[in-house]
């Protein structure tokens, strides 16, 4: 049960990743004016390291199970629930809880952490 959990975690997080990246190239960047260029393709490109690095992370995640060593299992989800609950705290905080973005993040630490 604990490992489908980390690996459920995991494949929801990298959901939640997808959605970040599409949600931000086709509903933010779409409509906002950020001038001089180079500085909104530094803006987008930080925005979509994000997505990537959450994608890892759910990879991760994912693969924890089939290592066989605990000390690596268990700084992963420690690792992982830590970048993901600042995300699901800052997400909450700015949007004010209007957005489902903190929501997703905090179930996915839910479900790390008792899969650890």
């Amino acid at each position: 049960m604990r490992d489908l959990l980390l690996q459920c975690a995991g494949v929801l997080t990298i959901i939640v990743a997808l959605i970040h990246g599409i949600l931000g190239e086709t509903k933010v960047f779409a409509r906002a004016r950020i001038e001089p260029e180079r500085l909104r393709t530094l803006i987008r490109l930080v925005w979509q390291a994000s997505t990537v690095a959450w994608i890892g992370g759910g990879v991760l995640l994912i693969a924890a199970p089939w290592m066989e060593s605990e000390p690596a299992r268990r700084w992963i989800v420690v690792t992982m629930a830590s970048v993901f609950g600042f995300s699901a705290v800052a997400n909450a905080w700015a949007t004010r809880g209007r957005h489902f973005g903190w929501m997703m993040l905090s179930v996915v630490v839910a479900m790390a952490v008792a899969g650890y």
